[in-house]
């Protein structure tokens, strides 16, 4: 079980292959998210997220733990990056092993959902040559709720 934050980039068939470490796994759902490079208001030229040290380890620790304790998983892998990120960047990848794959998708998206709500990340979007901070969306904070 890990879950950790980064700059750099990650390899997505090396984090996948090292879920395959149990036989007891029936399911395993993962998700890669990316930067988009457009968006409502034109084209996105970088995304730049700053981050809480030590909170935002804690709160990737708290939703992993929250996971662990609502589902029958036997893995979860959870690498989010930060800094300076360009269109097509993969920036967020949530793994999810169980014995059965409903637990799995389940599990990945409340994992996402909370992320996206609960994670002290700051998003700022450069779109020509003007920087904007992104605000949160109603939509993410609906599908969090869901989970309460």
């Amino acid at each position: 079980m890990t879950s950790h934050i980064q700059t750099g980039a990650f390899d997505i068939g090396q984090r996948m292959q090292a879920m395959h470490n149990n036989h007891d796994i029936g399911a395993i759902v993962s998700f890669v998210g990316h930067v988009r490079g457009q968006c409502a208001e034109g084209e996105i030229n970088e995304l730049f997220l700053e981050h809480y040290p030590g909170m935002t380890e804690a709160s990737l620790a708290q939703i992993e733990a929250d996971a662990l304790a609502k589902w029958p998983l036997l893995g979860v892998d959870i690498v989010h990056r930060y800094g300076a990120l360009k269109p097509g960047d993969a920036i967020v990848f949530v793994a999810v092993a169980s014995p059965h794959r409903q637990a799995a998708f389940d599990a990945a998206n409340f994992i996402m959902d909370l992320l996206k709500t609960q994670v002290p990340f700051w998003k700022r979007e450069k779109r020509n040559g003007q920087a904007h901070w992104v605000e949160s969306r109603d939509s993410d904070l609906a599908a969090a709720q869901r989970w309460s």
